[in-house]
This record gives C-alpha cells, structure tokens and sequence, in this order.
C-alpha cells in the first residue's frame, strides 16, 4: 500500500517507516456490524461513501463534534490517556485520527521528545490534523492494512472509529504488529447502554439532536449523513465481549473493558 504523508516533516523524520506485512490471517472477517443497506450494499461501497462524507464535513467536525459532546470530549480523552501508561518520548499511533482530537491529546502528554503519527483514510481529515500541528506525521492508510513496519510505537489508540472497520480481527492482528514488545493498545468506543432510560437518550441525542445541530453550519449536510449513521452503526454493532474476543484472536493479552457512563467503553491490552 502506498503511503501519502501530509507533511515534508512527517517525511523525515518516519524515514524507518515503510510498507506492512503483507500475509493475511485464515479465517472469516469478524465485522463490527451488518451491511447496513440504508447507508451502502457492499463493503468497497461503504468505504468509499464514508471517506466521501468525512472528506465533506472535515471543516466542520470539530465545531459539531464538541457541540454533540457538550464540551467534554476533549476532558474525556485526557483522563482515559491519563489511566494509561503513555509517558514522555513515546512514539504514538493514532489509527482513524480524523482531524486529530486523540492526537493532541497525546502529543501533550508524549512531549518534545515523542512523535505521534496519525492514519486516517480521509485526506481531508487528515490534512485538518496536519494543519493544527496535532500530529507530527499523517498518513493515508486504514486499520486493516496499516502502512507502517513491525514493532515502531510504544502506544497505539482508535477513538471512536472501530465501527468503521471490515474486520476487526484483522485490524487487531495489525495494530499487534505496529507495537513493540510491552507496547499497550487504548480503545475508546460507544456501547449501545443496557439501562433503557440511558438507551433512549443516547438514541434521542444521536440519531436527532446531533444531525440537528449538524444542519446548522455551512456544508453540514454530510456531517448530518454522518451522525445518522453514526447511531445506526452504534446501535447494530457488536457487543463488548465480541471485541474484547477479537483482540485475544489477534494476540493482545491482559485484555480489559472499562465503562464511563454506561456508555463509553474503553478496551485495553497489552502486546507480550
């Protein structure tokens, strides 16, 4: 897979970063959730429509993001990078970075002496964290197919983008191979929530207000596409223990969950 940096810096100083491993696991793909049919009919095309939308609303995200989230996403981020053991001069992989909120996050704990590189599949988004100076390297590539050598980062994260993935242990097996030996993986996802008054405003919010809110900015019309199915893909996901059963598959050990909320999952582990 060829690589796009969006940044001359990030050319550099990733100059020990190249193509991955190309074998391919056995096995059936493990899929966060069904073709949703609403939204796409086949794999390709629901790749190419969500890197289609997020491409539309990068400008937009992060206004609309930190109003779905009442302002809490970024204080949310930092206690979860704050419960980790992310420390200074660390090389960090931020998989799915979009416009590179869990980024910053962690380039403030990493420091001067540490290098966070950002992979998303939209150049848009991409180019947004770039921009910001919230990663130090972007690159175009995806989970299941990660553009870069065995055993480079000390850290690896996805916030929010596990959904967006065809496999799931396939996209483990690889974040697995990035990380160096001791190296720990951080998960955040929403979980669809058991108590049904918490269900049902999580789906209000989701699937109504934030679409809402979306509407009211220029060129929000993709965001709105985007929170739809956002909720749609939150709501048919599956549940914890098949992700927590995914990373085992590919290798993790000292595999966790941890609940905010009963809403925001956190999935750790460690790669032995």
């Amino acid at each position: 897979m060829t690589h796009s940096p969006m940044s001359r810096q990030s050319s550099t100083k990733l100059g020990n970063i190249g193509e991955p491993d190309r074998r391919q696991a056995p096995g059936a793909p493990v899929c966060p959730h069904p073709v949703m049919r609403e939204f796409y009919r086949s794999e390709q095309e629901r790749r190419a429509v969500l890197i289609s939308a997020f491409d539309a609303s990068a400008r937009q995200y992060d206004r609309i993001n930190a109003s779905a989230s009442l302002g809490s996403d970024a204080r949310y981020r930092e206690s979860t990078l704050a419960r980790s053991r992310l420390s200074a001069g660390m090389r960090v992989l931020d998989i799915g970075c979009g416009t590179g909120m869990m980024a910053k996050c962690a380039k403030a704990v990493v420091g001067p002496e540490g290098f966070v590189v950002g992979i998303d599949p939209s150049s848009a988004m991409l180019a947004r964290a770039v921009e910001n100076a919230r990663v130090d390297a972007g690159i175009i590539g995806i989970a299941e197919r990660l553009p870069v050598r065995d055993s480079e980062f000390d850290f690896v994260t996805m916030s929010f983008a596990l959904r967006h993935v065809a496999d799931l242990v396939g996209a483990f097996r690889e974040m697995a191979r990035t990380l160096k030996p001791g190296g720990e993986i951080l998960i955040l996802e929403i979980t669809k929530p058991p108590n049904r008054l918490t269900y049902h405003l999580l789906r209000t919010h989701l699937k109504f207000v934030v679409p809402t809110l979306a509407r009211l900015v220029p060129g929000g019309r993709a965001a709105r596409w985007l929170y739809k199915y956002c909720w749609e893909s939150h709501e048919q996901c599956v549940p914890p223990e098949t992700i927590v059963s995914a990373m085992e598959q590919a290798g993790f050990e000292d595999v966790r969950r941890s609940v905010t909320l009963g809403v925001f999952s956190e999935y750790r582990a460690e790669k032995r």
